[in-house]
């Protein structure tokens, strides 16, 4: 989904009280543009020459009342649909009772403090994100595509317009993940339920859930449909659809829609990124960004077995008296030195390869397609490599342990590692910094 950096008009007779606002939000926010005015004259000033995603105004302004400024904000052509926000000691009858009808969204108690007042604007940007995403929208009337693409246009959205439901498939099997244009993927599909060709748009929802797989929170489908039976609306959500509008179009209802599908997208995503860093952080060694130990003994013996990986050449590295490190200059220099060998172990290794922070000091790396006469050379190339690196300006060599399962393919994880660890007691018995298979 497209980064959308936020717009926040703030209106306010104060100006100390401006200064403090645009500092406070500024801290939780680093990213927001925050303009901020004394007056509704001003505010209105602003409203036509930028677009803003939220509005905060003070009750009490020096020329008319935060009300009378959110009527002037609803009546503007931008801005009909941007949130306000009331800021106010003192939110009395008056205030409840024609905020309604004056447009106000929400209000905040300012006497809670400035700190207060950020963390609520914050929360609510978050719930409230203004429409940013990416449509494909189907349609093959010509006139209604045009009206329709002007309106998504006119509301910031970027829109890619198709007549039929098989180049729509087209579009969405090219921008699915792993496609040859997967940045371009979509956030939402809105389609009419009638199309020309082969393929209605029934028949392209049913493919979005089934032939792609896609969740209705993982790409979320708004039909545009001419009929009103109930025995349709049902068929459209039986068919896949989030929801429906019904034609004619209705922009007000149109754009709380999509709004709506947008948001249940972006919590897709964000539970999503949260998920996969999650993921992350349970299989890898959080110092050195390499695999854990428990990530190779889940998944090391599946690697071996894989026959597209053989031979597989495994090694195990040892950091020479690194207890010496840490007891002579400090473990946050012993910290140092581990974190800066395993960034050259994913920088040196190819991708395919399997690099472990097997314990403490130690490492193993677990190479594919890897001939037993190569993995000594390599092995080696590495050692002369750690030697030259000087972490946080300290000396280090390391002992390696090599083996390959290229003579005995049937050889097990636990053999192999096994192999490699009598290599490396080898290497420190003949005086370490050296390699041995």
């Amino acid at each position: 989904m497209p980064r959308k950096i936020n717009r926040i008009l703030v209106v306010d007779s104060s100006e100390v009280a401006r200064t403090i606002i645009v500092r406070v939000l500024n801290e939780v926010m680093p990213d927001t543009e925050i303009t901020t005015c004394g007056s509704v004259q001003e505010g209105c000033e602003w409203l036509q020459r930028q677009r803003f995603d939220l509005i905060t105004t003070a009750l009490m302004l020096a020329d008319k009342d935060g009300l009378e400024f959110s009527r002037h904000v609803r009546a503007s052509s931008h801005h009909r649909y941007t949130p306000i926000i009331v800021v106010s000691g003192d939110a009395d009858t008056r205030l409840l009772r024609e905020g309604f009808a004056a447009g106000v969204t929400d209000y905040f108690d300012k006497s809670l403090g400035y700190q207060a007042f950020a963390s609520f604007i914050q929360n609510f940007m978050q719930r409230n994100s203004g429409l940013v995403g990416r449509i494909l929208y189907v349609e093959d009337s010509q006139l209604t595509a045009t009206l329709m693409l002007r309106l998504m246009e006119h509301h910031g959205l970027q829109v890619i317009h198709t007549t039929h439901a098989e180049e729509a498939l087209e579009l969405l099997q090219d921008t699915a993940v792993g496609g040859p244009r997967a940045a371009e993927s979509f956030d939402i599909v809105i389609t009419d339920f009638f199309l020309q060709g082969r393929l209605t748009g029934g028949d392209l929802l049913h493919a979005i859930r089934t032939r792609f797989h896609y969740s209705q929170q993982e790409m979320p489908v708004l039909v545009l449909t001419g009929a009103e039976a109930d025995e349709r609306q049902i068929e459209v959500f039986h068919a896949g659809a989030n929801d429906f509008v019904a034609k004619p179009i209705v922009e007000e209802i149109l754009m709380a829609r999509i709004r709506s599908l947008l948001l249940i997208k972006q919590q897709f995503a964000a539970l999503k990124r949260q998920t996969e860093s999650m993921h992350r952080l349970a299989i890898t060694d959080s110092l050195t960004r390499v695999y854990n130990r428990r990530y190779l003994l889940d998944h090391g013996e599946q690697f071996i077995a894989d026959r597209s990986n053989y031979p597989v050449a495994a090694a195990l590295l040892d950091i020479d008296h690194f207890k010496r490190i840490n007891d002579n200059l400090g473990h946050i220099a012993g910290d140092r030195v581990l974190e800066s060998l395993g960034q050259l172990l994913l920088d040196r290794l190819p991708d395919n390869a399997m690099a472990v922070r097997f314990g403490g000091e130690e490492f193993a790396v677990l190479v594919p397609c890897c001939q037993s006469s190569n993995a000594h050379s390599c092995a080696e190339g590495l050692r002369r490599e750690i030697e030259a690196l000087k972490p946080a300006g300290v000396n280090i060599t390391v002992s390696i342990g090599v083996a390959s399962n290229q003579n005995r393919p049937e050889m097990t994880l636990t053999q192999l590692l096994n192999s490699a660890d009598q290599a490396l007691y080898a290497a420190k018995a003949r005086g370490r910094n050296m390699v041995c298979a």
